[in-house]
């Protein structure tokens, strides 16, 4: 069948073609994708292009479809897994699924599968990996979430601490701990912070800063100081750029002891430097954030490592329990990821988007591959509703939603959008 998909043929070239898919005979699967969240890791793909590590150094002449975070519809199984899957199922995946140590994934290494475009065939790793996972909700973009939400849990399950005498590690966020996250109020911080309010080893003390108080305002009026403390949390926003001794002023609201656990969210040295310098004893730092310079470096306090037995640890993705779990929380409504997503677009506004993706400010940007929609902020609705009738109705049920996307907004779009056919 003829799928419209995003395909990387070399750097910094990405192009929307029409493409045909291969059967998928006895031992495959068929879905029909909804939606997609545009991943920074795409971007950098397109500037590293064969050079790429999960991209095939053939790509020029046999291109793949970008693409890792997506979710919708299971279309037609193969025999070999009709005990497993049916038509109309719907679907999430993890692509990191290491199958045999090989690095290739969805979204970066294969021909027929990546998350933007309409329809996909399921890699035959992807399925004997157990990575094409179950997704029992009609709103779609939450389990486009569920990978990046995967990775954030999965930074939180990668923190260790250590005992005296035992050179056992104890994994995971000290629970009732103090734990700060560092420039972590853009899209991956926010949900770094909605999963440290509700998960099940919350700390007692968590502390958020950035250098940006329109930021930092909107986080704090979605995961609020009050609804922190109903969850037993001592919540603190910090700008540090109007703090005179930033790693003073977080030290204090310790009590002076410093951090069990802090994560970076920002590759940028002075912030991976202060996040060392409010580690306590035993205290973990997760560098987690993926730097484009190949010789990012900052300096680590080695007397406290001997002494006070700080220690380092970095992470960039979520394994398939992890994702299990995002869903888990997401379906039981634990945690909301929306607050992630500031923008929408079709399928024919993906090339644009992920080429120019870091100059674009916010969050997420939601693509909907069924359809045709230039990109669009969601603080944009209201002044597109005024020609627009469509975008005005999107405008209220946002509004009604404390300007966060929804399953309702979602619903009306699909129904209401132009096809990408």
């Amino acid at each position: 069948m003829k799928t419209k998909a995003v395909r990387i043929h070399g750097k910094m070239d990405l192009r929307l073609e029409e493409m045909e898919l291969s059967d998928i005979g006895t031992d495959g699967v068929r879905v029909k994708i909804i939606s997609d969240s545009l991943c920074m890791s795409t971007y950098k793909a397109s500037v590293e292009g064969e050079e790429h590590k999960r991209v095939p150094d053939n790509v020029a002449e046999n291109p793949t479809i970008v693409g890792h975070e997506f979710c919708g519809q299971i279309v037609e199984v193969g025999e070999k897994w009709k005990d497993k899957f049916k038509p109309g199922d719907g679907f999430s995946i993890q692509p990191a699924h290491f199958y045999k140590g090989s690095l290739m994934a969805p979204g970066y290494s294969y021909a027929e599968c990546g998350g933007d475009s309409q329809y996909a065939n399921i890699p035959m790793e992807t399925l004997e990996m157990d990575c094409l996972l179950k997704y029992d909700s009609d709103t779609y973009f939450y389990g486009s979430l569920a990978e990046p939400m995967s990775c954030i849990i999965g930074t939180y399950h990668a923190m260790y601490h250590t005992k005296g005498g035992s050179y056992e590690h104890q994994m995971g966020i000290v629970e009732g701990g103090k734990l700060a996250l560092l420039a972590s109020v853009g899209p991956m911080g926010l949900g770094a912070i909605d999963y440290a309010l509700h998960c099940d080893r919350r700390p007692s003390l968590l502390v958020v800063t950035d250098i940006d108080d329109a930021r930092l305002t909107r986080a704090a009026s979605i995961y609020t100081v009050e609804h922190a403390k109903e969850m037993g949390i001592e919540l603190h926003y910090v700008n540090t750029a109007k703090v005179d001794d930033p790693v003073a002023a977080l030290r204090e609201l310790t009590g002076g002891t410093g951090y069990d656990d802090v994560i970076c969210f920002a590759p940028v040295r002075p912030v991976v430097e202060q996040a060392d310098a409010i580690l306590g004893h035993d205290g973990c730092l997760n560098f987690f954030a993926g730097p484009t310079n190949s010789q990012f470096k900052a300096e680590f306090n080695f007397f406290n490592v001997h002494y006070a037995s700080t220690h380092v640890v970095g992470t960039s993705g979520g394994n398939t329990s992890d994702m299990r779990e995002a869903i888990a929380m997401m379906n039981a409504g634990k945690i909301d990821p929306a607050a992630m997503v500031t923008h929408i677009g079709g399928l024919d506004a993906v090339v644009d988007t992920t080429l120019n993706l870091p100059g674009i400010p916010g969050g997420k940007k939601l693509m909907y591959t069924q359809i045709s929609l230039p990109l669009t902020a969601l603080t944009d609705f209201e002044e597109k509703g005024k020609e627009d009738p469509m975008f005005a109705e999107l405008a209220k049920i946002v509004a009604a939603n404390n300007g966060l996307w929804c399953g309702e907004a979602e619903k009306y779009l699909l129904a209401n959008a132009k096809s990408i056919d």
